[in-house]
């Protein structure tokens, strides 16, 4: 089969398209052939030698997310058959046209779908879904502050807390990102400006302040989330491309009773994997079907074109996914 080898950790251009063995699945595993799959920040730290896969996910072939037909089961497997169409993470491989994966660990493609449009919806949802609202309890009436809110997560979180009734705040490097994210339901959008966005979100709300921050960038943006929480705050940190420090106002926190912490999907245990799973087809796969929440894809490229991709990722400049077809 063909698939992405990073060949030595580097740029764009270590990324080449091989024959490489097919794998075969084990007990209660399946194989899918994979038509689309996704391009996340986690593939070019993965590409650069700077986050390696989990154990037992190929090292060398990066790739988080994918949609797709199975088209073998092992033993024991008894929910899927072959051509049963199919999307969702794996810790590494999908820039591949066949992966295996545990057989509770995917779920059923929504039937609204293309291969290129369920690619991008499994990563970036899942983040935003179990962050905010799982792990930070964002409901109804509830503000929230999305920082990045152009970004593929971002994208996601902002049509995730408009569905579920929250008053929705968002930054972005640019307005044309933050025009677009208010087509998604974005209901204030903030320009930082020298970093700063404190002030504006507070303001958007009336001065009260958001319940939950989803916090993308990471490094100084941190300080703002504490000054832009209301009493009793949750600020879930997900995303360092803006630093992996940042400074603390203790005192504040104390105030107002804050909560900070931190998440990541892809080194969990396979139990937690597989409660993702069941997320995705219990709680967004829905969302998805009746159009609350659409994906958002800035581009596809073919398989061959990866390093392009990655290229496309790392600017910044993107709105929503970039995808790859397969």
């Amino acid at each position: 089969m063909r698939a992405v080898v990073i060949r030595e950790p580097g740029g764009p251009e270590v990324l080449e398209l091989r024959e490489v063995a097919e794998p075969s699945p084990s007990s209660g595993e399946v194989r899918v052939r994979v038509r689309a799959t996704a391009v996340n920040r986690a593939d070019l730290l993965q590409r650069m030698g700077l986050y390696p896969a989990p154990p037992g996910d190929p090292q060398d072939v990066p790739g988080l997310e994918l949609a797709g037909e199975i088209d073998a089961v092992g033993p024991g497997v008894t929910e899927w058959r072959v051509g049963d169409r199919v999307y969702g993470l794996v810790g590494g491989g999908a820039y591949a046209e066949k992966v295996v994966v545990h057989a509770r660990a995917i779920a059923a493609m929504p039937a609204r779908l293309s291969f290129e449009e369920a690619a991008a919806i499994p990563e970036a949802t899942l983040t935003a879904y179990d962050a905010m609202v799982e792990q930070a309890g964002l409901g109804a009436g509830d503000n929230v502050l999305v920082n990045a809110a152009g970004s593929g997560v971002g994208t996601a979180a902002v049509q995730i807390a408009r569905a579920l009734g929250a008053f929705v705040v968002g930054t972005a490097r640019s307005q044309d990102k933050l025009d677009r994210a208010a087509a998604l339901g974005l209901d204030r959008g903030v320009l930082p400006a020298d970093g700063r966005f404190a002030d504006a979100v507070r303001a958007a709300t009336g001065g009260r302040g958001v319940d939950v921050v989803l916090e993308l960038v990471g490094g100084n943006y941190l300080e703002e989330d504490i000054l832009a929480c209301a009493e009793r705050g949750r600020v879930v940190v997900v995303g360092l491309v803006g630093g992996a420090t940042a400074g603390v106002a203790l005192a504040l926190l104390l105030k107002k009773r804050l909560r900070i912490f931190g998440t990541v999907l892809r080194s969990r245990p396979l139990e937690e994997k597989i409660a993702a799973a069941q997320l995705l087809g219990r709680r967004i796969g829905p969302l998805v079907e009746r159009g609350a929440v659409k994906p958002v894809v800035d581009a596809v490229l073919p398989l061959d074109r990866a390093g392009e991709a990655h290229r496309l990722v790392a600017s910044n400049a993107t709105f929503g996914k970039i995808v790859l077809s397969v």
